[in-house]
């Protein structure tokens, strides 16, 4: 048998059932689309659910992937064995209505002997226990013995997901030989060792469940294929785990050479070794996607697996950063499957770069924090450091628990496992797969799902503002109807539009839509499940029916201006390149008639001067009336042009290319200007962080432009009015005001100071003995916190040793200010507790220091209770 590389066998796979007349897609991107049931894609056949229930129609009745996946259930678990992993790729061949058991099996049978060249007689399948279908399938048509064929029972030969299709599964097993095995008798398929491993999974989708176990068939039976690429590999290339298949020992190599460390020598090195070679695959194909590091969802997952690869990396003796350079070999062993790695190598890095320079940062600090929980343990008379704090140190500092107890145990502490481990499992819900209760897809139910499938609309508005259509469907709010009348809302569903539905960050269109006996107001225009398109709104007048011939009308204004502000966004994205380099990538973007939004990946704010450089560059851009030009094209010829892509955008085999003169090419389907002259100017209102390593622009062009400038002339003219001006003289007349509020204020503290020594003169007299200590407690007329503080300072250097405590009133307002010298500190005075003694009797609270203390209060009129209750206070102390 060939042993054939990993990169090998994936062509293979694809271009076999390619021959069967199999239409091959890319892989899907890791974030779901529309699905709120998983966090990160983690089967081959997630993206495919919407084509299994038959709510959008597929490109083609077969089809096959290799889908890139990610489980993250057992992190804890990955290093520590050598058959755990977070990422793995997923060979996939799906049925939606077409073939069924006997292809499918025949299929597998073929690809695994014929194309690849297993031993038959190595080869074991099993088969729901009830499946006798495919049982005779294996048995008289591929004539696998009947010794070598398995019945399992529901928990292992049984697919199924709550609610939803489901059925019976075919697995086939390989013989790996005895050196895997277990040595025990009679050792065979099902086994826990490692001999017999499972690398092809039929299922044979024919049920579904009503979620409460009842089970009907299905009216369109599916077949969804899934063999991991990795195992496969494995088998192939007779070694004994993924760690040890081509592209993944090189990368193991690679670490190995960083760390001058040998695998297979000593465990815990192994486990730190498969650590750093499983997450950096992960790291770098999540970013890839655009996921980016967070404290919550699958940006926790990206930055934990980040920081765990970083860690264990450090436990080998790796010096310095080093996550990148093997960044670049994941990306060398994996960019002929899936060429965005390459293509965003620049952004990987510099995400990575940073994350991991900023937890080089925290271990450190938690090392530190772990020395102050210690101290304050020993203060309180702790042996056990608290759940809590020692999950506080593994999840936000990354510091390991095992570290935790080793520096605890050395000491004589210890922690508390169960109470970090409950804090473990609420946190582990965030990077689960599965979060609240959904639909099979993982779609919010709506009245749009029980539009037929079969529906289409065709978009003919990028030219055409207007065009007639028939009403195909029609749903009220809560139904599907077959007429909307006078003030209803719904939505309007027809053959072809004008109408341009919300995508890619461009707002919907709105309009008109028009029969001889009514007419329906556009309120949005939005994408539905597979091709159709939705108009939301309500009926003006009159009726609208199914079948209607109707005239669709676009808002000629609404449209042209969302065009100005969707061009000036890709003139803004390539001038932001430009000027801060090309790391930077559309993370989001909104567009509509008045304004536009643009988010981007960068790790600092920009500086004013950056700003001003990039508004400039698209001004000019625009100045120059660049011709824009929009051209369908095979999306390899698209990719040599350089056009940029979005992040986790799913395409197909053509797409619209979108240049403007050379300055700017993308991938858009959105709707733009003939050229850049129409947008006018463009200017930039702010530029702020929306999450780590993504900034945010906001800036308007055109009439809305135009509309700013009207309100801030308006606000300067306020402005100037208000201090009796022009607009011309307010920069003068604001300095005249700056400087003679500056003379007035100096004024007044002067009054204020006179009048704190005036009330020193009185209360200095005010001297009495607390057990040898003097004290000064006294209450003085309209004199604010500061004024206190500062006639506090005066009576101290007056007064030698002492405690003095010092209350006004002042606008209804109650100050309290207590200062002990160091002398008075010794033998126990302490003036934040002072403060609290007395400062309930005017309503208020505060406290400080032992040496000083203040306090505000609500009620003036506790003021001499307080200063009454002092003595006794302070004798309490001493």
């Amino acid at each position: 048998m060939q042993k054939y590389g990993v990169n090998e066998l994936r062509r293979m796979f694809l271009e076999f059932f390619e021959s069967k007349d199999h239409l091959a897609l890319k892989s899907f991107s890791l974030v779901p689309h529309n699905d709120k049931s998983l966090l990160l894609i983690n089967s081959g056949m997630a993206p495919m659910k919407p084509y299994f229930t038959g709510q959008e129609i597929p490109p083609r009745r077969r089809v096959t992937t290799c889908q890139k996946c990610i489980r993250t259930g057992d992190i804890e678990n990955v290093g520590k064995t050598a058959r755990h992993g977070t990422f793995f790729e997923m060979l996939g061949n799906f049925s939606f209505g077409d073939y069924f058991k006997t292809e499918a099996i025949h299929w597998t049978w073929e690809f695994l002997t014929e194309v690849v060249g297993l031993d038959p007689e190595r080869l074991y399948p099993s088969v729901y226990e009830n499946d006798d279908e495919a049982w005779e399938i294996w048995n008289k048509e591929i004539g696998v013995p009947a010794e070598r064929i398995f019945r399992f029972g529901k928990e292992d030969n049984f697919w199924e997901h709550g609610s939803g299709p489901c059925g019976p599964c075919s697995e086939v097993y390989y013989d790996r030989g005895e050196k895997y095995g277990c040595g025990k008798p009679g050792c065979t398929v099902g086994c826990e060792c490692d001999r017999y491993m499972e690398i092809w999974n039929d299922v044979f989708s024919q049920f579904n469940n009503d979620g409460h176990g009842n089970y009907s068939d299905l009216a369109q039976k599916n077949i969804d294929t899934g063999m991991g690429l990795e195992r496969l590999a494995c088998v192939v290339q007779d070694v004994d785990s993924m760690f040890d298949i081509d592209t993944m020992k090189a990368l193991r190599d690679h670490v190995c050479a960083m760390s001058g460390k040998r695998y297979g020598i000593d465990h815990e090195t192994d486990v730190s070794l498969r650590v750093v070679t499983d997450h950096i695959r992960s790291v770098t194909f999540m970013i890839s996607d655009g996921i980016m590091p967070s404290n919550s969802g699958r940006g926790y997952v990206l930055r934990r697996l980040l920081r765990r690869a970083c860690r264990h990396g450090r436990l080998l003796g790796i010096e310095g950063a080093f996550l990148v350079e093997l960044a670049q070999t994941v990306i060398d062993g994996s960019k002929d499957g899936y060429p965005e790695l390459e293509e965003k190598k620049d952004f990987i890095f510099n995400v990575i770069a940073k994350e991991e320079a900023q937890f080089n940062k925290t271990i450190d600090q938690g090392l530190s924090i772990l020395a102050d929980m210690e101290k304050e343990m020993k203060k309180n008379g702790e042996t056990v450091l608290s759940g809590e704090n020692a999950f506080k140190l593994y999840d936000t500092y990354g510091f390991p628990i095992d570290l935790t107890s080793e520096i605890l145990e050395e000491k004589g502490l210890t922690y508390d496992k169960e109470g970090f481990e409950k804090a473990q499992k609420e946190q582990r819900a965030k990077s689960e797969g599965t979060f609240g209760t959904h639909s099979y897809t993982g779609k919010d139910a709506t009245v749009y799902d029980e539009l037929d499938a079969e529906l289409a609309t065709e978009f003919v508005g990028y030219e055409n503002l207007v065009c007639d259509a028939k009403v195909t469907a029609l749903t009220s709010e809560e139904e599907i109807v077959d007429a909307l009348s006078d003030g209803e809302k719904g939505t309007i569903i027809v053959d072809k539009t004008t109408f341009y539905g919300t995508m890619g960050g461009q707002e919907g269109d709105i309009g008109t839509i028009k029969t001889a006996d009514g007419e329906f107001v556009v309120e949005n225009t939005i994408h539905l499940a597979g091709t159709k398109i939705g108009h939301v709104g309500y009926v003006s007048h009159g009726m609208i029916k199914v079948g209607d011939t109707v005239s669709m009308e676009v808002d000629k204004e609404n449209r042209n201006l969302s065009a100005r502000n969707h061009s000036a966004t890709h003139l803004l994205q390539a001038a932001l390149r430009q000027v801060l380099g090309t790391h930077v990538e559309q993370a989001g973007s909104y567009v509509d008639a008045e304004r536009l939004r643009f988010d981007f990946t960068h790790f600092s704010a920009l500086s004013k001067e950056e700003l001003k450089q990039v508004e400039d560059i698209v001004n000019e851009k625009i100045a120059e009336c660049l011709p824009v030009v929009a051209k369908n094209m095979p999306i390899e010829e698209a990719r040599k042009t350089g056009a940029a892509a979005l992040f986790g955008e799913k395409y197909g085999d053509v797409v619209r290319v979108v240049s403007m003169g050379d300055f700017s090419v993308e991938f858009c389907g959105g709707t733009h200007v003939s050229n850049t002259g129409v947008i006018s100017a463009l200017k930039i209102i702010s530029e702020t962080g929306v999450a780590a390593g993504v900034r945010r622009i906001e800036a308007l062009t055109s009439k809305g432009l135009l509309k700013y400038y009207d309100d801030m002339e308006k606000k300067l003219q306020e402005a100037a009015a208000l201090v009796k001006a022009t607009p011309n003289q307010l920069s003068d007349k604001i300095r005249h005001l700056q400087a003679e509020n500056k003379e007035l204020h100096s004024e007044l503290e002067s009054v204020k100071s006179k009048m704190a020594k005036e009330a020193m003169g009185d209360v200095s007299d005010q001297v009495t003995e607390v057990k040898g200590v003097k004290l000064i407690a006294a209450k003085v007329d309209d004199v604010d916190m500061n004024g206190l503080r500062d006639l506090g300072d005066q009576l101290k250097e007056k007064l030698g040793e002492g405690v003095i405590v010092l209350a006004s009133a002042a606008a209804g307002k109650v100050s309290l200010v207590a200062m002990a010298t160091d002398e008075a500190v010794k033998k126990g005075a302490h003036a934040g507790n002072l403060i609290k003694g007395i400062a309930g009797l005017v309503g208020g609270g505060g406290g400080g220091r032992p040496n000083m203390a203040q306090a505000g209060g609500k009620n003036p009129d506790g003021i001499d209770a307080a200063i009454a209750k002092v003595s006794e206070v302070l004798e309490s102390q001493l």
